[in-house]
């Protein structure tokens, strides 16, 4: 499977251009807790720069490559492979085209891209 199956990528749950790295799509699910499950396909490499978030985050590579940059290394993720990142840890990454990631986070991370009415 190269791609999230479409009912995956509805344009309500897009996120905001502004909150995710270029030629990055990222569609978001929100948990009941004020958790959040994010899906980041990328169409092209690129970099996620340096940040920090108030909450955790675990994230898997699904597809592709993601070179994940935290407490002074450098950690090569491919298929199948996780990582958690505990609150408050500066982390950045660098990332191939066509890597797609599954991330949860502990906190509202991201906001759509359009308004959904409920």
């Amino acid at each position: 499977m190269s791609g999230f199956p479409e009912f995956m990528r509805n344009s309500s749950n897009a996120i905001a251009v502004h909150q995710k790295s270029e030629g990055v799509e990222g569609y978001v699910f929100d948990g009941i807790d004020g958790s959040q499950i994010v899906i980041f396909q990328c169409t092209m490499g690129g970099v996620s720069k340096e940040h920090v978030h108030d909450f955790d985050e675990y994230f898997v590579v699904i597809q592709g490559e993601y070179t994940l940059g935290i407490e002074g290394r450098k950690i090569k993720l491919t298929a199948g492979q996780e990582y958690h990142i505990p609150k408050g840890t500066p982390h950045d990454g660098v990332f191939t085209a066509g890597t797609r990631t599954m991330n949860a986070f502990g906190g509202k991370r991201a906001g759509r891209k359009y308004k959904v009415a409920r």
